[in-house]
């Protein structure tokens, strides 16, 4: 265990006689929450102390023992040893009181050229950085669930929906790969996002620099930045980087919802499309024949936490006048919230992919029903008959309610049915009507033939695989 403090180190009290009141240090301090930081704030301390030597700001000797004395310090933290005090507002103030325990009084030569401004605007971008890299391999796991369902159902009819009524038949292997081609747009923000935020803060101090000959290319480098900001206001003030953060975050839980959505109608009764074990699901205390889809509508129901995250950031920063204020201290909790419900999440719905067994007896009944290869018969007029669409599209219509009179499929009628409506209509028209012959017959790029199917797996499997790793 670190060793018990005599008296808490404040940052700032030198003008101050009096204590603050009670509601004033809960109120103000941040260190439940910024205690996460603590493997940047370290690493930024060690890049400052390595510049600060450099720069012949303050003695090696001093230097040396700094930086032994962040590895002690970072060493307890991450054995859980470390002792969190209360009266101590935020990470920055126990890193540098446990160093002055530690080490004495080279520890106050720490903050030389540094304001906690700089230093927790730095502190935010390496962590965001790193939850971005993290979520890139997050998103990529369950793309590789999806392309790998798609691919073991690459012919599974199943209906396409649209308002949620039968549109034309298409396959599973096609539908879920959609999900995928989401996900690559989540994962190129993330990517996005992740360039414009890779600038250092460090060094642009309280707000207007430091009068010190300090060296941020050095510290920027040394922190895996491509370089400094270049505005000492805006580098303390900006919290851009964790609002576009949370907007790759919420576009990305959208998506999950939208699945889980689809996940949580699928296994029910009134679908029967898919079945997820035991593993995904949950029974009723009640009920005894219930099989709850919780993962679903826990995954559906965080989407609204992380797309609030969002909402909530943006109105802390919608007011704020250059540059720093208090308020910001509010930046961080919803970060990590997001964070850890998209984690969750991905990691959720990568299993319920991998989990789920598809029927194909029920999605193959489910694509004839709703007349689903009408599209198919108007075009076979067009391309038969050499009708404009429009008048193809009315004859069509004209079989459709037919069809629904007889309470039968559209390739139910005879020919004399159809003829009585079009007499052009000849026997070649039933090769169309089958879902089987509408599906093959989706040949256009991105369509839902099963050739075109297994091209986009390869490709999208090659495109996902390929990317660099962040990081």
């Amino acid at each position: 265990m670190s060793e018990p403090r005599d008296k808490p180190l404040t940052l700032w009290g030198g003008r101050f006689t009096g204590a603050p009141a009670e509601i004033m240090r809960i109120i103000n301090a941040s260190i439940e929450v910024d205690r996460r930081l603590f493997a940047e704030d370290i690493a930024g301390s060690r890049a400052h102390t390595s510049m600060l030597v450099a720069q012949g700001i303050i003695p090696p000797a001093a230097g040396n023992a700094i930086l032994s004395g962040l590895d002690t310090v970072e060493a307890e933290i991450a054995a859980g040893t470390f002792r969190f005090d209360p009266a101590l507002e935020d990470i920055h103030t126990h890193v540098e009181a446990r160093l002055h325990e530690l080490i004495g009084e080279p520890a106050g030569r720490l903050h030389t050229a540094r304001s906690r401004n700089d230093q927790v605007a730095t502190d935010f971008r390496l962590w965001v950085r790193t939850a971005l890299d993290r979520l890139d391999g997050e998103i990529m796991a369950l793309q590789c669930a999806l392309l790998d369902k798609a691919a073991a159902h690459a012919e599974t009819i199943m209906p396409g929906y649209t308002h949620l009524q039968v549109a034309q038949p298409v396959t599973l292997g096609h539908h879920l790969m959609a999900y995928v081609e989401m996900l690559a747009r989540d994962r190129g923000r993330a990517r996005d996002c992740r360039t414009r935020l890779n600038e250092s803060p460090l060094g642009a101090g309280a707000l207007a620099g430091t009068a010190f000959p300090i060296d941020r290319f050095a510290t920027a480098t040394a922190l895996g930045f491509a370089g400094p900001a270049r505005n000492s206001l805006d580098a303390v003030s900006d919290r851009d980087f964790a609002i576009e953060y949370l907007s790759v975050a919420a576009l990305c839980a959208m998506h999950l919802s939208r699945l889980a959505d689809e996940i949580i109608l699928w296994s029910s009764p009134a679908f029967t499309f898919i079945r997820l074990s035991d593993a995904f699901t949950t029974g009723s205390s009640m009920l005894p024949q219930k099989r709850n889809p919780d993962a679903a509508e826990l995954v559906r129901a965080k989407a609204g936490g992380i797309l609030g995250a969002l909402t909530g950031l943006l109105a802390v920063m919608k007011g704020l006048p250059l540059s720093y204020a208090k308020d910001m201290q509010e930046d961080k909790p919803p970060v990590f919230a997001a964070a850890d419900g998209l984690a969750l999440s991905l990691a959720a719905m990568a299993g319920m992919i991998t989990d789920m067994t598809p029927d194909e007896a029920a999605l193959r009944r489910a694509a004839g029903a709703g007349h689903a290869t009408a599209t198919d018969l108007a075009d076979w007029l067009v391309r038969r008959l050499g009708m404009a669409f429009r008048p193809a599209h009315e004859i069509t219509g004209r079989i459709v309610r037919l069809a629904d009179a007889r309470g039968c499929a559209l390739e139910a009628l005879s020919l004399a049915d159809l003829r009585a409506i079009e007499p052009g209509i000849t026997e070649e028209v039933y090769a169309v009507l089958g879902v089987e012959n509408s599906v093959r017959s989706r040949t256009s790029l991105g369509g839902t033939a099963p050739e075109r199917v297994r091209e986009a797996i390869a490709e999208a499997r090659q495109r996902c695989l390929s990317q660099p790793k962040l990081g």
